[in-house]
């Protein structure tokens, strides 16, 4: 949600963190700045106290509120997302939106990230030509984003030079329909970006995870296998090789019940049994990193296991979709908008679940799991 910043500036305005005193005054310059998609005064305490946000606030001489902004710092990642930037109609023309969005791009910097994204109205020309100045480039739309039913842009600035342009692969994102079905999630993306055709319904995600799941976990429904994955691939009409670090069966140590570990590897030696009658080709060795990119320039994508450990203090096991990569990052598609971490008025935005950069180094542990420092992926490619 953006109002409409100017580019001229003013020597007497002060761009600083929020702090719990400037509630009040957020509410009212809300109230003024927008007719909907309002944060709430929990949305902005939450923001003011939360480690993953910065709220900075513009304020005059005179301690009078004139903006603000609220910027999102993805863990993990070196991904920011500049959420809402507001400006008092009566500050207009003091070049307010630009010295807050220049405090955004700071802390983006000063946090170790190289991109930030944000989303404008597509009505909103004076934002869009500020934005296009301070070298943001449109690169996605999203049809009736606000209330008011109006498109939003999608825009990002690159602030820490990485080398060559990205490249990409044109994925269309899915979100994942419950807490276990990451792998489903991600394969349909697959399918949808290589099978135009292919209906990537809720019910075919739930089928396929009965196809792939591994039955038991440390606790609740089993994920996926990467076996599994590339049976149901090869199932719905892909090419499926799959890399794993070990042979022997897969998540057993997360598990301390003697009958779970029976049932896991049992579903591993069927699964193992089932690749070699289908011909999926299993290779017993990490992927290389320059081997994965090698098979994306090739047409393939693939599908990564990755511990969720470094984005959200968890160790869980996790599937996403690279979805491209550029001289420092690997760029992934997650199937996890993660709503746990959300308010009521700050909902999850699939805008922070696409091209999602993630340094090459801290990918690479990203893509150990567990004691035994699994790595799995499924390379996927067209018959």
């Amino acid at each position: 949600m953006i109002t409409s910043p100017v580019t001229s500036s003013s020597p007497n305005i002060d761009i600083r963190l929020a702090s719990i005193d400037d509630l009040k005054a957020l509410l009212v310059l809300e109230g003024k700045a927008f007719t909907g998609d309002r944060l709430s005064r929990r949305s902005f305490r939450h923001a003011i106290t939360s480690s993953g946000s910065a709220l900075f606030v513009a304020m005059k001489e005179d301690g009078e509120l004139l903006g603000y902004a609220l910027l999102h710092l993805r863990q993990g990642t070196h991904l920011a997302r500049l959420y809402s930037l507001a400006v008092s109609p009566e500050a207009r023309g003091l070049g307010i939106g630009k010295l807050l969005i220049r405090a955004c791009e700071k802390k983006t910097l000063k946090k170790g990230k190289m991109l930030l994204r944000l989303e404008v109205s597509d009505v909103n020309h004076n934002a869009i030509a500020l934005y296009q100045k301070m070298g943001y480039k449109e690169f996605g739309h999203y049809d009736a984003y606000y209330e008011d039913q109006t498109d939003a842009i999608r825009m990002q600035k690159r602030l820490r030079h990485a080398g060559d342009e990205q490249t990409t692969r044109a994925i269309p994102w899915l979100a994942q329909g419950t807490p276990f079905t990451c792998g489903p999630a991600s394969l349909q993306m697959v399918l949808s970006s290589m099978h135009p055709d292919y209906q990537a319904t809720p019910n075919d995600e739930l089928e396929i995870w009965r196809e792939a799941t591994t039955i038991f976990m440390t606790s609740g429904h089993g994920g996926c296998h990467p076996m599994g994955l590339a049976l149901a691939a090869k199932k719905r009409g892909l090419s499926a090789d799959v890399w794993l670090s070990e042979e022997g069966p897969l998540f057993v140590d997360s598990v301390r019940n003697e009958l779970k570990k029976n049932v896991i590897t049992r579903v591993h030696e069927s699964f193992a049994q089932q690749c070699e009658d289908v011909g999926v080709p299993l290779h017993y060795t990490a992927m290389p990193l320059a081997q994965l990119i090698e098979a994306f320039d090739d047409g393939a994508l693939a599908i990564i296991l990755i511990s969720t450990f470094r984005m959200d203090g968890k160790k869980s096991p996790h599937w996403v979709v690279m979805s491209g990569y550029d001289e420092h990052c690997i760029l992934v598609h997650d199937p996890d908008l993660d709503d746990d971490k959300k308010l009521p008025d700050d909902p999850p935005s699939p805008l922070d679940c696409q091209y999602v950069p993630i340094a090459r180094d801290e990918f690479e542990k990203m893509s150990r799991f567990g004691q035994s420092r699994l790595q799995a992926t499924v390379v996927l490619k067209r018959l």
